[in-house]
């Protein structure tokens, strides 16, 4: 059976490899191991993305190098913005700009180290992380989670988010970040779903 592909369109440098590696991730858990392919990734930052037309021309652009079938997932730092007036608003205008492909809206609730906080426990002694590192108290309050995370290293070692995002994705603790953040609860919930419906697809196609 051919693979799953998703495009995805994302705002950061480390996301650019961080968003793959964690779609891949979701498929392996949900038995599409080996299957999911994810290419292409736009980058586009989030204060251009919301502008009228910007979202639109990224979404038309990511379904021309995509192909069908295939699935288009949008992930952004929500920062400040309500998260539930923000993502069905944009997810309206990605289904607008190209209702053909199955789609989804995941904001990560102020930045996407978000998660990493809300599984820190399974972190310990990564990427220089210490040994008896813990999940903070209402990781979503937390304003600076890339500080946070520069906080628990040694003196003078920074997180820098090309270095260590895609390497932290790889490895935190997927039903821990589920239970301790409702954003990537929902993240988890879209990509699942964006991964079967897509799967669908695609095998309704091969039986053509």
């Amino acid at each position: 059976m051919s693979g799953v592909k998703i495009a995805v369109i994302v705002e950061g440098d480390g996301e650019t490899t961080a968003v793959p590696a964690l779609i891949r991730r979701v498929g392996d858990l949900v038995g599409l191991s080996g299957r999911v392919h994810v290419d292409p990734v736009l980058r586009q930052p989030a204060s251009k993305l919301v502008k009228p037309g910007e979202l639109e021309r990224h979404v038309e652009l990511a379904a021309r190098k995509l192909g069908t079938p295939g699935g288009i997932l949008v992930l952004l730092d929500c920062e400040d913005h309500c998260p539930a007036e923000l993502g069905p608003a944009l997810l309206e205008r990605v289904r607008a700009a190209r209702p053909d492909f199955p789609s989804s809206v995941v904001l990560a609730h102020r930045e996407y180290e978000v998660w990493f906080l809300a599984s820190a426990s399974s972190l310990r002694g990564r990427r220089g992380l210490p040994l008896d590192l813990e999940i903070p108290s209402s990781p979503e309050a937390i304003r600076g989670c890339k500080e946070w995370l520069t906080r628990q290293l040694p003196h003078g070692v920074r997180y820098k988010e090309c270095d260590d995002q895609t390497a932290l994705t790889s490895v935190f603790d997927l039903p821990l970040a589920i239970q301790n953040s409702p954003s990537f609860d929902k993240c988890w919930r879209d990509i699942t779903r964006l991964l079967r419906d897509v799967s669908a697809m695609t095998h309704a196609t091969e039986e053509e």
